[in-house]
């Protein structure tokens, strides 16, 4: 991906190399803050409260339902918060001074970034299946400047940093195929100002004979 945005292909990015599926996902261990997201599995125990403990799914809109108590919001809650809320609710009208600790048992916080010549670059949520376009959806488009010719996907395969380059203006003429995008993978678009992407990407991920040096 050459620096600039004429509307053209280029680069040292092989272009529509078929990439593999990802790399399983490692089991790592949770920042302190982490915020709870749709479809974790949290683990809630109540001091003498075994109709209350268990393990509960967030279901889609951000909810838990929990016996006696019914529905609590708790996406964006860390457990504290969790912990906090709930010890409020029982405590309110069926425990005296409740002892409630809760936990994450299963994150499913995947998400996909898409950085470069779009309108809204961050990581967006991966709650299923999922194409390059789709990505480039969520993050609100390409830009003015952007060249959709020149997008590049990276992705761990093997445990290494693989890439490919896709023609967005053909997929979107339906003249090439729209890949599969994978959680943890990283779109990134060409643009006026790809050279500061590229610059960041590089600095922070190893990519193994795939690309020349600036």
């Amino acid at each position: 991906m050459a620096a600039g945005c004429a509307d053209t292909r280029g680069g040292t990015i092989p272009y529509d190399r078929p990439l593999a599926a990802p790399d399983a996902p490692t089991v790592q261990a949770l920042e302190s803050n982490y915020h709870i997201s749709p479809l974790d599995k949290v683990s809630i125990k109540v001091f003498k409260g075994e109709e209350i403990s268990g393990d509960y799914e967030v279901d889609l809109a951000g909810h838990i339902s929990l016996p006696l108590v019914g529905e609590v919001d708790a996406v964006n809650m860390t457990t504290a918060e969790l912990d906090d809320r709930l010890t409020q609710l029982l405590g309110a009208k069926y425990f005296e001074h409740p002892d409630v600790s809760v936990a994450i048992k299963e994150s499913r916080a995947h998400v996909v970034t898409v950085d470069g010549a779009v309108g809204q670059a961050g990581q967006f949520q991966v709650a299923g299946p999922m194409t390059l376009i789709q990505a480039i959806a969520l993050a609100r488009g390409t830009r003015d400047d952007a060249n959709p010719r020149r997008v590049a996907v990276f992705r761990t395969i093997g445990g290494q940093r693989q890439a490919a380059a896709f023609d967005l203006t053909a997929i979107r003429r339906g003249q090439a195929r729209d890949p599969r995008i994978y959680a943890g993978d990283i779109v990134v678009v060409d643009g006026s100002r790809i050279k500061e992407v590229q610059r960041q990407i590089f600095s922070s991920i190893p990519l193994i004979n795939l690309f020349r040096p600036f």
